[in-house]
């Protein structure tokens, strides 16, 4: 059966995606009853941090309602309740990521997390696609054709003790004139076309930018996310110069919860452990297609496990 979509209410009010024609939604049957796959709006909010809170996921509302703003996704209803989510974000034209794919406990193993995937697939087709699997679903995500490409940690904690922060001639906060630069570098770390969410990213948080000859050379935003303050993206030439970023960002956020995903060869595992955040979970980093940062810079932490 063809699944009709909607067009978000939420995706009206975001500059930065192109929204598709309204259409009727159709229901599901199934010998579970009707469920409808629909659009992720607005309306849908509340439903979805039900979902998150449920699993013990650390999204707070406003985590979802700024997913949408940068993101598009689909939500499975029955009987008006959200019983499963799925968001996808465009990195320009030619890449996307997906994340916070989440089904009802007690809708689990009817494949509507397949369901859903599929859907987001189909949106972003034509895109490589990258996205971070917990071990339930990287089963489903190799059978679409993902494969692995490396492994983030996610490290947290209250941050004991304070942190100075760098030389303002070595590390300080980004200027507004300073943004095009810092894109630049995204994309040569990234491989990928992000513009649109730094955008949303730096107005939502601090940037700071690590200098080389008085011009920005890395970068990485600090902002309010779960249960307190996550430090991404970080992008920088090499782990020391991560580490100088990192230090800027944790300077304002002595004695406060604070969580940063590196990936597990970013060379900064010891460092972390040593001023508190220790490893709490990791996740695979698969692909679907390719990804090819141009460097010199990379990425040493994403936005969170879903932007990566």
């Amino acid at each position: 059966m063809t699944l009709a979509r909607l067009a978000p209410a939420a995706l009206s009010r975001n500059p930065f995606m192109k929204t598709r024609p309204i259409m009727e939604a159709a229901p599901i049957r199934d010998q579970h009853g009707d469920i409808a796959l629909v659009p992720f709006a607005e309306r849908h909010l509340e439903g979805a941090h039900r979902l998150s809170r449920a699993l013990v996921w650390p999204f707070r509302r406003e985590d979802w309602a700024f997913a949408l703003t940068v993101g598009r996704g689909f939500v499975l209803e029955r009987a008006g309740a959200v019983i499963g989510t799925a968001i996808w974000f465009p990195n320009g034209e030619s890449h996307a990521s997906v994340g916070m794919i989440i089904v009802d406990g007690a809708e689990q193993g009817r494949g509507y997390g397949a369901r859903l995937f599929d859907e987001l697939l189909d949106a972003a087709k034509g895109r490589s696609i990258l996205l971070n699997a917990t071990p339930e679903g990287r089963g489903l995500y190799e059978r679409r054709g993902f494969r692995a490409i490396g492994m983030i940690e996610q490290r947290q904690g209250v941050l004991p003790g304070r942190h100075e922060a760098p030389p303002e001639n070595v590390v300080r906060p980004m200027r507004p004139d300073e943004f095009d630069a810092l894109a630049r570098l995204d994309r040569a770390a990234s491989g990928r076309e992000r513009t649109a969410m730094l955008q949303r990213l730096v107005a939502a948080g601090e940037t700071f930018v690590l200098l080389r000859n008085g011009e920005p050379a890395g970068y990485a935003i600090s902002r309010l996310f779960g249960r307190g303050h996550v430090v991404g993206p970080v992008a920088a030439e090499s782990p020391a110069a991560a580490r100088l970023l990192i230090e800027a960002a944790l300077s304002r956020l002595e004695g406060r919860f604070v969580r940063i995903d590196p990936p597990v060869d970013a060379g900064l595992g010891s460092w972390l452990d040593e001023i508190g955040l220790p490893q709490m979970s990791d996740a695979l980093t698969m692909v679907l297609g390719t990804v090819e940062p141009t460097g010199p810079a990379r990425l040493f932490a994403p936005s969170n496990q879903s932007f990566l």
